[in-house]
């Protein structure tokens, strides 16, 4: 079950369009999900945390988001990760990122320090003990900062079907250009309720982790809170479902349809 909140942080980067003028997320928002394996093995938890604090002098959201295993599954195949971004209050540009992750004793411990004014990474392999610079795009975001950034400027009421959107994005030390389509509007069943969502599919790497480009498929709230509702990821074996199973810290309203 390697990168089990890899593919709940692939959430971050499906949405663009710079239109929504109130902030989507407060200090205290968090979110817990569970995975299932080919849809009825649990596979484990993930959670997602912000907390208001500073760094270097300047006010940021400190995010921090856990993966683990659980159950049957971590007894031959231990995953814990850990991922941290900074993230400006002004800008949503994040400062700093932190990736500390064992998949089945698949290490990596590494740290990036952003200057977006020099569009320069500073990447710091503490497990290599390595220490490089390394060009960034404009723009760019870590794979948490992204899906803070983007709920705050995304007008869903003008996306369109089939509308193809990309995203500067910078992980371990390469920039990629994440790119993802809009499939449409659908109301699902949840754990609180039916709720109208909007559904994407992000372009992946085929191969080792995802069976096909397009294997993933995602659920986003459709309301003032852009919450994560749902992903469903086909892998080179098997399946990986992920629903949101617990909230707090909401700074908009939940809609919940009712019968």
């Amino acid at each position: 079950m390697k990168n089990i909140l890899l593919i709940v942080s692939l959430i971050c980067c499906f949405q663009v369009s710079f239109a929504q003028k109130t902030s989507a997320y407060q200090d205290g928002e968090w979110f817990k999900f569970e995975m299932s394996y080919s849809n009825f093995l649990k596979a484990g938890n993930a959670t997602l945390e912000v907390n208001e604090t500073s760094l270097n002098g300047k006010p940021v959201y400190h995010v921090v988001g856990k993966g683990w295993t659980t159950g049957a599954i971590k007894w031959f195949f231990k995953v814990k990760d850990r991922y941290e971004s900074y993230i400006d209050k002004e800008t949503g540009m994040p400062h700093k990122f932190i990736r500390k992750i064992d998949e089945g004793g698949h290490t990596k411990d590494i740290q990036i320090n952003f200057d977006h004014y020099k569009q320069e990474a500073l990447v710091e392999n503490k497990k290599r003990k390595t220490v490089k610079t390394v060009a960034t795009e404009k723009d760019v975001q870590d794979m948490v900062s992204a899906f803070y950034y983007l709920r705050n400027n995304y007008d869903t009421d003008k996306i369109k079907v089939d509308e193809i959107v990309s995203l500067n994005m910078f992980f371990d030390e390469e920039n990629y250009n994440f790119k993802l389509k809009f499939l449409g509007r659908e109301t699902i069943d949840t754990e609180f309720g039916r709720i109208k969502t909007l559904r994407f599919r992000p372009y992946v790497m085929a191969g080792r982790v995802f069976k096909e480009q397009e294997s993933l498929t995602l659920w986003v709230s459709a309301d003032d809170n852009k919450i994560p509702l749902k992903i469903k990821a086909d892998l080179a074996v098997g399946s990986l479902q992920a629903n949101l199973e617990a909230f707090k810290g909401l700074k908009h309203s939940f809609q919940i349809e009712f019968d």
